[in-house]
């Protein structure tokens, strides 16, 4: 037993979000890879310059998956064999939400300069 007096500093290890294993490997890669495509240097102005010319908030995953806007941006996905909407339904629950979560931490990600040029993208309004 450990004898720990009021006043002690108690040393605790830092949080880490636990690792959730990914159950549908190929579906997420496809989507993974087509994402950092979309969010690199390359491409992420098109990308947002096509959010704002369709009024799509760019924190509706879902939407964006509807009207085909990942697509549009990235050849190698416009050319696989399913859309994005397909890819991303073929994965579980847990898999769909990791999804989306890389999805809004790459838009979150995107440098200042070009937050502030698409403010009117990022408001949650």
């Amino acid at each position: 037993m450990v004898n720990i007096t009021m006043g002690e500093p108690v040393s605790r290890a830092p949080f880490q979000q636990a690792g959730i294993g990914i159950e549908k490997r190929e579906e997420f890669a496809q989507l993974q890879a087509a994402l950092e495509r979309i969010f690199s240097q390359q491409c992420r102005e098109g990308f947002l310059k096509l959010l704002k010319r369709k009024g799509v908030p760019i924190r509706d995953f879902h939407r964006v998956l509807r009207e085909k806007l990942l697509e549009q941006v990235d050849r190698d996905l416009a050319k696989s064999s399913r859309s994005a909407q397909q890819w991303y339904d073929a994965l579980s629950v847990a898999d769909q939400a990791q999804v989306r979560e890389f999805y809004l931490t790459a838009l979150e990600a995107v440098d200042l300069p070009l937050r502030e040029r698409f403010k009117q993208l990022y408001r949650y309004y």
